[in-house]
Order: C-alpha cells, then structure tokens, then sequence
C-alpha cells in the first residue's frame, strides 16, 4: 500500500514548532545515483537503535521546493522537541554527534528546521496547492 510522506516543512507546521531530522547522503555522485535507503546498513542500524531507546520517528520529504521535487530519500524526522534540558534528547544528540558537533555516522546529516523557516511555505497546506502546482508543470 502506497505510504503518504509529509514534507519536513509541513511537519513542522503541523506541529507548530521547530523540528528534527535526519537526511542519508551518500558521498559520489554515483553511489547516490544507485542510492536505495532500504539497503543501507547505517540507515538501518541507526533505526533499530532508535526503536531499541523508545526514540520515536517517522518518515519525512525534504524542504518543499517548488522549483522541483525529488524522490524519497529515507529521511526521518523525530517527535522529540530540539531542547538541551531534555535527557531524551541528549541522549539522541550523543549517538548522532561528536562533542565538537561533528557527525558520529558518515553519510549522515542531523538537522533543526526551524518553525519561521517551515512557514515561509505556509502557502503550500491550502486545498488544491498542489494539485494547481502539478497542472502547471
């Protein structure tokens, strides 16, 4: 059964606050032309660790462009709130990132989207955006 994947942007709109995320690069152009995110063994091994800590995520689009879109890539974004109080958050920060802010994981990238940035594509939640976007293309 097909499965409905928000963009990050529109998450973050829902939600009404900045969010987490994840995004899986791989590092030539080749191996990200031959990308599948299914049969990536850090991707998968990643998701498993998030599970194993009650950590709780959800598939995600990238940013909403519309001068072009572009297929899933394996993104996640995280129901946890981006807050250095948080243990829970800590903890995910500690696995993903070096002290330095570095990325524990190659071909790894950990993102804050913030709410004023999802908003400027606020236009896009409206009835029928995106069914008049595609009739122009």
């Amino acid at each position: 059964m097909p499965q409905l994947i928000d963009h990050i942007d529109a998450i973050a709109r829902k939600r009404q606050r900045a969010v987490l995320y994840l995004e899986f690069h791989p590092k030539s152009y080749e191996e990200s032309r031959l990308y599948r995110h299914d049969d990536d063994a850090v991707r998968t091994s990643m998701l498993d660790w998030f599970d194993a800590q009650a950590i709780a995520w959800q598939p995600c689009g990238p940013y909403a462009e519309l001068s072009g879109f572009s297929s899933w890539r394996g993104q996640i974004c995280f129901e946890l709130p981006y807050d250095e109080m948080l243990p829970a958050y800590c903890q995910l920060r500690d696995y993903l990132e070096h002290a330095d802010g570095s990325m524990r994981h190659a071909g790894v990238r950990f993102y804050l989207l913030t709410l004023d940035l999802a908003m400027q594509n606020a236009a896009h939640d409206e009835p029928g955006f995106w069914d008049r976007w595609a009739q122009d293309l």
